[in-house]
């Protein structure tokens, strides 16, 4: 245990998760004031949400969520969390929205694993980051945790995931958090709209 203390001081471990924590808690803390304030004072959040409930349907809303969180994550889950809470079934449908940002995060993966294979990308990775690769082969757990926990888009996570070789059946353990994030953030967001 001592020896494992003193790797992770020597290789700044410490310091990569520091950070990682100071910069999640307060992006996260960030959004739900911004979220508050535009709630409050610019538009009526209750009638977006109920306008996209009204006029697109349910399997329309999920065919983009998953897409979104395959290819860049350029929508932010929280819409989505905040879509499902106008369900009859609210935490359902959280459930579901996991499942498929989940889903998309392994869809990533193999996008990531499949552009590997292009001989510019795979002389790249091994040739000009082999430095940054070898320390995300190592500390892969948390920069999956990260990535299913925060809003970083998980999609580009899962995408460098693949494209590093991370091992799959840890990229599958630890992208389970992502079911952790939406009910973490569906308890805020659902007690605010």
């Amino acid at each position: 245990m001592v020896a494992l203390n003193r790797y992770y001081k020597i290789t700044k471990f410490y310091d990569f998760l520091k950070s990682t924590a100071i910069k999640g808690g307060a992006t996260i803390a960030v959004f739900v004031v911004l979220f508050i304030i535009v709630d409050y004072f610019f538009l009526d959040t209750k009638a977006i949400f109920a306008s996209l409930v009204n006029n697109y349907s349910r399997e329309t809303i999920l065919i983009i969520f998953y897409i979104s969180e395959t290819i860049l994550g350029l929508l932010p889950p929280e819409i989505f969390i905040a879509w499902s809470s106008k369900m009859s079934h609210p935490w359902l449908y959280l459930t579901g929205l996991a499942t498929l940002s989940y889903l998309g995060g392994i869809t990533a993966y193999y996008l990531g694993k499949v552009t590997f294979l292009i001989p510019a990308v795979q002389n790249y990775i091994e040739n000009k980051i082999a430095v940054h690769i070898k320390n995300l082969r190592k500390w892969g757990s948390i920069f999956v945790v990260v990535g299913a926990m925060l809003p970083l888009p998980h999609s580009i996570v899962s995408f460098a995931c693949g494209l590093i070789k991370y091992n799959f059946k840890h990229y599958l353990l630890w992208a389970l958090f992502r079911f952790l994030r939406f009910y973490i953030y569906a308890l805020v967001i659902f007690s605010v709209i």
